[in-house]
């Protein structure tokens, strides 16, 4: 077994200006930074599961704002480092000291090396961490950001073992924020389907909810869950293999949706941004699948597929382990894998595992190969007709099918401009009037667009609305979607505070999910929200975004004043539209973010997709309905 005491530790540099600038360790000091504090604990004691020590995790959200994370790990160290201090003093108080540098503590990890036990505490009005270890247990305290108030004693015996961190935020760091139960079950459904056999348990005693998470057979699970609502073509195809400490395990299966779904993680940690090992498996499955084809005469005279084509429909999980010695990441947020050896092994672990797939399984390959090339004639067919509108050739030309509609910015600083897409020709005539002419272009919409979870590529290139807005934004579409070659910096999509202003936003998010994905995971895409009322007295008139705000100005403005409800854009004035939605002064935007794909793909197929029932009971279980509003008068 390998040793973890003292000696494992190494301390780095001091616990320095983490209060002071909280943003360059957790990112944020928002819900989601908040959130992280949690994860760097729950990292540690997932990086024990992974090294084959406890199989256990529980977190319990507190009344008071406070959070507990207990696991059944070999528990940190406990006795005194060279340092002079306390083993649970040094990593919980010193920034970079933990076991994960030093061969010997751990063989893999997922932690940020040492630095979120610290961060957290120096975070936190106070923290309390309980050691169960060689038959002992012991407790430090600390408070107002990581200041020992209670150095580390023993309390009592025990035959188990484990290490318990409670801790309370500084809610003055963390403005407005509380911690959300559903997203943190959620991260935790994804953990535990990483490590098969790990049980998590997450507890809310403010609203007394608690549940469970257990996969015995771990990413087939994963990749179950992610296809639960779609028409899965066969069983879920798993495979793993391991080459110079790298280890690879793979889960995939298509369905008869068009789109790619592929979500990749090292160490158990997410890497959203993919790396060296999704290059590899996206390599590998592209080669198995041309081979096949070709010697089974499926495709001649030199046709290949596209790596685009064989991922149509297609679901993945690719978990990695790579050793402390080999993992290398680009940039701070460990979202995308740089070490080049797990290209390659991950290319020959799934190359090597799909082609004995597709020679064993004959119908199923023909059935995947058939859906592959249909993609690929699509594809092509597309790719003509964009072809010929950029040649200009037909009625079909680019500048013809937006010369009526859009109105477009005069600036060439392209990063500055922004592209409005309007609900109506109304309000989109009163935006065209009074926009910023230099950076503010206006595309006005008719009506409800495409449903884009229920089409193809093809169908979105015959779409005339969709086609606009695609030729509007310049930067191509699917596979060829680049946000580099995008005439925008900003897509801003602004609709009527209603019901169908919210279902075309819903329709045209969905259109950039499926079909221009990058332009979200750049933060270019946006929601304009324009104002509910407008409240006036004899001094000023104020825009209001919800009854709420609405009872808090009246409370404020006492004595005679005047509301007017805004039903629509095209009930205001070019000015008035211009002053609440679209100046950069005033405006309130929210940007479109996508945190995690894969729940992301989930909602979008059950809301958005074919099947009623998912869809049904997705709104009784998380829909508050009421008929208040149609009856205030």
């Amino acid at each position: 077994m390998a040793k973890y005491d003292e000696t494992s530790i190494k301390i780095l540099e001091g616990l320095e200006a983490v209060r002071k600038r909280p943003g360059m360790y957790i990112g944020s000091t928002d819900k989601r930074g908040l959130h992280h504090l949690i994860w760097e604990i729950v990292d540690n004691s997932m990086d024990e599961v992974i090294n084959g020590y406890g199989d256990a995790i529980k977190i319990t959200l507190h009344k008071d704002g406070s959070v507990t994370i207990l696991d059944n790990g070999r528990g940190v160290p406990t006795g005194m480092h060279a340092s002079g201090k306390s083993t649970p003093e040094v990593i919980y108080t010193i920034l970079h000291a933990g076991g994960k540098f030093e061969e010997g503590g751990y063989k893999v990890s997922g932690g940020l090396h040492g630095v979120g036990a610290s961060v957290v505490n120096a975070l936190s009005k106070w923290m309390d961490v309980t050691i169960y270890k060689d038959g002992k247990i012991c407790n430090i305290r600390f408070s107002n950001g990581g200041n020992v108030e209670i150095p580390l004693k023993v309390i009592g015996d025990t035959k188990k073992t484990g290490t318990m961190v409670t801790f309370l935020p500084d809610y003055e760091i963390f403005k407005n924020c509380s911690f959300s139960y559903t997203t943190i079950c959620e991260r935790m459904q994804e953990s535990a389907f990483l490590l098969s056999g790990l049980t998590i348990e997450v507890v809310d005693e403010e609203d007394k909810k608690e549940a469970k998470f257990h996969y015995e057979d771990g990413i087939i699970n994963f990749v179950e869950y992610m296809n639960e609502n779609k028409k899965t073509l066969h069983n879920v195809i798993h495979f793993n293999g391991s080459k110079n400490g790298i280890e690879v395990e793979v889960a995939m299966q298509y369905s008869e949706s068009f789109n790619e779904n592929i979500e990749s993680f090292v160490n158990h940690v997410k890497t959203g941004d993919g790396g060296t090992h999704e290059v590899g498996f996206k390599t590998g499955i592209t080669k198995a699948f041309n081979e096949y084809a070709k010697s089974n005469g499926i495709l001649k005279n030199g046709q290949s597929l596209e790596g685009s084509d064989v991922r149509e429909g297609l679901t993945a999980v690719i978990s990695l382990k790579v050793p402390e010695s080999l993992l290398q990441f680009e940039g701070q947020t460990k979202g995308k894998l740089g070490t080049p050896e797990a290209r390659s092994i991950t290319e020959s672990v799934t190359y090597e595992h799909l082609k004995f797939f597709l020679e064993e399984n004959k119908e199923i390959s023909l059935m995947i190969l058939n859906k592959a090339i249909q993609s690929k004639n699509a594809r092509e067919a597309a790719r003509k007709a964009r072809e010929q509108v950029r040649k200009g050739m037909g009625k079909n030309s680019k500048e013809r099918v937006l010369s009526e509609k859009l109105a477009k910015a005069t600036g060439k600083n392209y990063e500055k401009n922004e592209l409005f897409l309007v609900e109506g020709d109304s309000a989109g005539g009163s935006a065209k009037l009074y926009r910023n002419r230099e950076t503010q272009a206006i595309l006005p919409l008719r009506g409800k667009v495409l449903n884009c979870e229920k089409a193809s590529q093809n169908d979105i290139a015959s779409n005339a609305e969709l086609k606009q807005i695609e030729y509007a934004i310049g930067a191509g579409l699917g596979s060829d979607f680049d946000p580099r070659d995008s005439n925008y910096g900003k897509v801003i999509i602004m609709t009527d505070a209603d019901v169908d202003g919210s279902h075309i936003q819903i329709l045209l998010i969905t259109f950039f999910y499926r079909f221009m994905r990058p332009l979200i995971e750049e933060g270019m895409l946006y929601i304009a929200t324009p104002p509910l009322y407008s409240i006036s007295n004899n001094k000023e008139t104020i825009y209001i975004a919800d009854d709420e705000e609405l009872e808090e100005m009246k409370q404020k403005m006492k004595g005679s004043y005047k509301i007017q409800r805004f039903k629509g854009l095209g009930e205001m004035n070019a000015e008035e539209l211009y002053e609440t939605t679209m100046d950069p002064a005033h405006r309130r935007l929210m940007r479109v973010n996508l945190t995690d794909a894969a729940l992301a793909e989930k909602r979008i197929h059950v809301l958005m997709g074919d099947h009623v029932e998912p869809r049904k009971e997705w709104i009784n279980e998380n829909v508050d309905f009421t008929l208040e509003d149609d009856f205030r008068k």
